[in-house]
């Protein structure tokens, strides 16, 4: 079982930037694909990106490519998002993901997210 916590949301103006954290606590032993998710109201949750256990594989969704990087530390159980360059599209609840998938097509563990407020 793996837990997850994020945080690091807020609100912030168009063409800030925000960096969130994802912290894992339990069976952080195993090697497991982390990666980002988020929800607008109204919208279907959807993909924002991932990255392998080594950190060597990253792949990000078209809309926020080159403007968010996800990193991770693995000393620390910790997945990062910075978000560079947000647009009030950005704006959603943000949850991290993991699994030992490589794709976290059907992530077996999710936080319980973080809000994100783009303001035009």
């Amino acid at each position: 079982q793996v837990h997850l916590v994020e945080s690091g949301g807020g609100v912030v103006q168009t063409g800030g930037s925000l960096r969130l954290s994802c912290e894992a606590s339990g069976r952080t032993d195993r090697m497991y694909t982390m990666g980002w998710f988020r929800q607008a109201p109204g919208k279907e949750r959807e993909f924002v990106a991932r990255i392998s256990w080594r950190g060597g594989s990253r792949f990000y969704a078209d809309s926020v490519k080159g403007r968010f990087t996800i990193s991770r530390d693995n000393a620390k159980n910790t997945a990062y998002l910075q978000m560079n360059s947000l647009k009030p599209e950005d704006s959603a609840v943000y949850y991290c993901a993991a699994d030992s998938s490589a794709t976290l097509k059907e992530p077996d563990y999710w936080g319980q997210g973080t809000q994100v407020t783009v303001s035009s």
